[in-house]
């Protein structure tokens, strides 16, 4: 099998600049590069920028997919959208973690699986995982509950942590965080059986 590395990262509140467009190509040739996105797949070499620091920034949204099983998803909010401290409640592990950097709250989504699993393409998959921005930065914290879900799938957790409040309308989920689920292959029993203990409310 040959080797496939997806990465993409947008922006959605601002447009990059024609000087960050110009650092962003000195790190790639081939990469496609717009005022609000940089992606590229490799089959050979390696990407040789550094996500996290373009996420502290440029952007505002990065996914990473090879097909030796890794997947990642970063999301960025200004710090005084989201609470740090709540944040820490459900990211509180590697496979989920939260860092604040250049006044932005960043969250950090990670997924390990063996060779030999579904093979994704990476193209379209950051689009349809961005929306989870709004939604957390209008309160919806059943994104970081996801999280919370894969630190404990991941068994990153220790028995004495505290598990953080379950959000209201867990189990009615957004076509972005159903999505997330499944980019993160969080078994779908752990979140039914979470979303029992969840509060509905009219939205």
């Amino acid at each position: 099998m040959s080797e496939y590395q997806y990465y993409e990262f947008q922006t959605t509140d601002r447009r990059l600049s024609e000087k960050e467009m110009q650092e962003l190509r000195s790190y790639s040739t081939r990469a496609v590069i717009t005022p609000a996105s940089f992606s590229n797949e490799y089959s050979f070499g390696s990407f040789k920028g550094h996500p996290n620091t373009w996420m502290e920034k440029y952007f505002d949204g990065f996914v990473y997919v090879a097909n030796w099983g890794s997947r990642e998803f970063q999301l960025a909010l200004p710090a005084n959208l989201l609470s740090a401290e709540t944040a820490r409640l459900y990211c509180a592990g590697q496979a989920a973690s939260v860092r604040e950097k250049s006044g932005k709250l960043l969250l950090t989504f990670r997924s390990e699986e063996e060779p030999g699993g579904e093979w994704v393409q990476g193209e379209g998959i950051l689009s349809s995982l961005l929306p989870l921005r709004a939604e957390l930065a209008q309160g919806d914290l059943r994104g970081l509950y996801v999280g919370w879900l894969l630190n404990v799938q991941a068994g990153e957790l220790k028995e004495s942590q505290t598990e953080p409040p379950v959000p209201p309308n867990l189990g009615e989920f957004s076509t972005p965080l159903s999505r997330l689920v499944d980019f993160l292959r969080i078994d779908r029993d752990l979140v039914a059986v979470a979303a029992e203990a969840s509060p509905r409310k009219q939205t």
